[in-house]
């Protein structure tokens, strides 16, 4: 009797491990030192939605466009000798090429339409990096907020948890504040 591989199962998701040791943020192989943590929250990243339609909508235009422009030297041709020149093959050939693209934009525009909303822990450093993990539970992200920002104020403090990765397109996801700005020439974004 044949061996029978065993049902397929979905796939946990990845996880990394978050751990505070001797000053150190280790969120999986980063490394964060504790006095450069300028920010611990947690927040609902979401998917950029409106852009992703409006881009969508951007770029078939801009398709259908070029398609027109580029099947302009075949219309005489087909004009004058008729369907069976061979103008009309590569009239055929730049609509079809335009449809595809389309086709490609339609499908990256679904993908960010249809991409779940995700709750994340982010760290942000006094430079400008970030590290951001997720949990399906955003009670569990609150707490370790807390245990991050005791951690930063109690140096002796020494914890390890784990927690799911991130693995997202920025390009498809609102990260961090939105602040709108009016004026304000030479402003480097410090308030004071």
């Amino acid at each position: 009797m044949p061996d029978v591989p065993p049902p397929a199962r979905t796939a946990p998701p990845a996880t990394v491990e978050l751990r505070v040791s001797k000053r150190l943020l280790w969120i999986g192989s980063a490394v964060y030192p504790l006095h450069n943590i300028a920010r611990v929250h947690t927040f609902l990243l979401r998917p950029r939605r409106k852009e992703a339609v409006l881009r969508f909508l951007r770029y078939a235009a801009g398709t259908l466009l070029v398609a027109f422009v580029a099947m302009l030297p075949g219309l005489p041709s087909l004009a004058f000798e008729g369907p069976e020149s061979g103008a009309a093959g590569y009239v055929a050939w730049v609509w079809i090429l335009a449809a595809g693209v389309v086709v490609w934009f339609f499908i990256e525009m679904m993908s960010v339409l249809t991409a779940t909303p995700h709750h994340v822990l982010a760290v942000e450093t006094s430079a400008a990096s970030t590290g951001v993990v997720t949990s399906q539970d955003p009670r569990y992200l609150e707490r370790l907020v807390g245990q991050i920002s005791y951690a930063i104020e109690h140096p002796d403090t020494e914890f390890r948890v784990t927690v799911e990765r991130l693995t997202v397109s920025p390009n498809h996801y609102y990260f961090g504040d939105n602040v709108n700005m009016y004026g304000g020439n030479g402003n480097v974004g410090i308030s004071g």
